[in-house]
Formats: structure tokens, C-alpha cells, sequence
């Protein structure tokens, strides 16, 4: 599709605030109006339409596309979409350590062994970590506490807590960054710690690389959307 509008509006009624294209809501894929609850969401909606020129490409719109999914797949039916991304509570990056380089070790220990033990403190959990990749049982307890920790949350800090776990492997790296518990770069360089080993002994790879700009894109964009409805 091609810009069609002259005029990007947002306004404001009944608690909501919808995004217009010359008078005319702005609808989701499944034809709901595109309206949210919050200000700053909204326009910061407004500014990815405002910067369409020619084609719309969904790439340069990350907001709306995590807006839509709050509206068409979270708001309807939260908890599913809360339990599918409580799981990773079970299998999470951080329990999982490097049994050997030393110096890849201690970067996994510096990094993660903080993360994990905020979350120790701030959910009164315990965590099982170990050496290798061979799956290691949480205690329910945990499981259970980080899954209700995930289901407090409404559908628009789901959409966006969603890239930002799924991207990093880790529900930990997620609630660190919800709850303001480490900066975003800091979660972003924890999660790559094993990506940038391998990068440093064997150098770049193309697609790698690409792959991980566009991780990156999704990383922030969940990140933004975190800080414009919190």
C-alpha cells in the first residue's frame, strides 16, 4: 500500500486516544480502530505514519504492529498469551553457563550472576543454573511466582515485554527491563554475551549480522513501547 493521507491526527474520547488518517481511524489488520489508552503511545503512533513516504513498509512501524497485537491478539485473551511467555521461566538464558573457556565463563558470572540474584530478591525465588545445555528442572515455586509476575501485566506492557524476552531468550532480562532493574543496553549486551565469544574467535558473518540488526529493532522497539505506557 502507498500513502493515500495528507493529515495524521490522534484524538482523544472516552479514555482512548485513536490515530487518524485525514479524519478517518487508522484500523488493525483484523479492522479494529487502532485506539489506545495511552498519550504517548498514540503519538508516538501518529509519528510512524507522519514519516511514511511511498510504500508503507510494517518494518519502519514497529508501535503500530505492537499496538495491534495488544488490541487484536493480547487484550481479547491475555492469559495465554502471558502463559506463553511465563515458559520461558523454565528455560531461561541465564541458568544456562559455559563449562569452559574461563574467560567466556566469567563474562556469563560478571553479567548474569546480578541479574539473577535481583530477581532472587525481588520475587523471593530460587533458581537451579548449570554447565552445559542439558535442560535443568526450576523449582514450581519460581516457575510459578515469575508466570504470575508476567500475568499482572496489561495487554500493551505484554506486546511489548514480547520482543524483548523472545529476543533475549530470557523472562529475567524481560522483568529486569519492565521493573527498571537494569538499563536496556546493559540487558541487550547480557543476552549477547555468547553471540559476541563467538564473533570474537571467528569474526563476522553476513547473515549473522543481519539477523541481528533486525533482533535489535525488535529488542528497542519493545523497549520504547515499555517506556511510553509504564
Amino acid at each position: 500500500m502507498k500513502r493515500f493521507w495528507s493529515d495524521v491526527a490522534v484524538h482523544a474520547s472516552d479514555g482512548t486516544h485513536a490515530v487518524t488518517l485525514d479524519g478517518k481511524p487508522v484500523r488493525t489488520p483484523g479492522r479494529l480502530p487502532l485506539a489506545v489508552p495511552h498519550a504517548l503511545l498514540a503519538d508516538a503512533i501518529a509519528d510512524e505514519w507522519r514519516a511514511v513516504e511511498g510504500e508503507i513498509d510494517p518494518r519502519a512501524m514497529p508501535l503500530t504492529g505492537l499496538a495491534n497485537a495488544a488490541i487484536e491478539r493480547i487484550a481479547p485473551a491475555p492469559g495465554p498469551f502471558a502463559d506463553g511467555l511465563a515458559r520461558y521461566a523454565e528455560s531461561d538464558l541465564l541458568y544456562y553457563r559455559a563449562v569452559d573457556p574461563p574467560e567466556l565463563v566469567a563474562r556469563q558470572e560478571a553479567a548474569w550472576n546480578p541479574l539473577l540474584d535481583w530477581a532472587r530478591g525481588r520475587y523471593d525465588v530460587h533458581f537451579e543454573t548449570t554447565s552445559g545445555v542439558m535442560p535443568t528442572p526450576q523449582p514450581r515455586e519460581t516457575v510459578e511466582r515469575l508466570a504470575a509476575a508476567v500475568i499482572a501485566r496489561d495487554a500493551y506492557e505484554l506486546a511489548a515485554l514480547s520482543p524483548i524476552v523472545t529476543v533475549t531468550g530470557s523472562l529475567i532480562l524481560g522483568l529486569a527491563v519492565l521493573e527498571g532493574a537494569a538499563d536496556p543496553e546493559t540487558v541487550w549486551q547480557a543476552a549477547r554475551i555468547d553471540e559476541d565469544w563467538q564473533i570474537e574467535l571467528w569474526g563476522e558473518d553476513p547473515l549473522a549480522t543481519a539477523a541481528t540488526a533486525a533482533h535489535r529493532a525488535d529488542f528497542d522497539a519493545g523497549v520504547r513501547m515499555l517506556d511510553l505506557v509504564s
